[in-house]
């Protein structure tokens, strides 16, 4: 979990450190990338979404590497259909990956070549890890973020989960999300255009970015 300093800020001019030879799907080349999870050594590794793989790039890197998927679009274990989010489980060194209709995790070992299934019958679109490693999978289908136990298929519900709309108590599409040291959830409530805060236990949300509907006016988001 990230340990930003509160005087951070960002610098006005960015890097491309992957990517940035237009849509493709050459090892230069990115289509439609999603989330992304930066290792502690700098490595990253994205979500391709429109190529179907995971690739990860190290630090200084002019090409990635396929580290998962890439193997045309499907639903079988050796391949991925338009994956959404990824991270790195550093206990057993895999990836957990949002997939369509269901979360994998592989192997980051050389030689792998299949994952296997941690959750399915589920609509992810964004997942998180926190210090205790339960896992965070937001649901945009059924609205809601649920917390899992690896194993665990059932979960725990832990924002959203009363249907689609714009009420405190729901979510409506939710994608990315981001969990803190005391398990508060921070969602990215999509097609509401704003940013949620549920705390442990929490049975409705606080609003912490924009709401003020789509727009690019300063207090809204798009």
């Amino acid at each position: 979990m990230p340990n930003i300093p509160v005087e951070a800020r960002w610098a006005q001019n960015g890097v491309t450190v992957a990517g940035g030879h237009g849509n493709g799907s050459a090892t230069n080349q990115l289509y439609y990338p999603g989330g992304l999870f930066v290792d502690d050594d700098q490595t990253i590794v994205i979500a391709d979404c429109r190529n179907h793989r995971i690739i990860q790039w190290k630090m200084g890197d002019t090409n990635g590497q396929v580290v998962a998927g890439g193997k045309e679009r499907g639903d079988r274990l050796d391949q991925l259909n338009n994956p959404t989010d990824v991270l790195i489980d550093k206990e057993t060194d895999s990836l957990i990956i949002c997939d369509t209709g269901r979360v994998v995790r592989w192997s980051r070992r050389s030689g792998t070549t299949q994952g296997e299934i941690l959750i399915g019958n589920v609509d992810p679109w964004g997942l998180a890890m926190d210090d205790q490693r339960y896992l965070y999978i937001s649901d945009y289908k059924k609205h809601e973020v649920r917390r899992y136990q690896i194993g665990d298929t059932n979960g725990t519900l832990v924002a959203g989960g009363n249907g689609e709309g714009t009420g405190l108590n729901k979510l409506n599409f939710p994608t990315y999300i981001f969990v803190d040291q005391q398990q508060t959830v921070y969602v990215s409530d999509r097609d509401n255009h704003r940013v949620m805060k549920w705390n442990k236990g929490a049975k409705e949300g606080i609003v912490v970015a924009e709401g003020q509907g789509e727009g690019n006016a300063l207090t809204q988001l798009s």
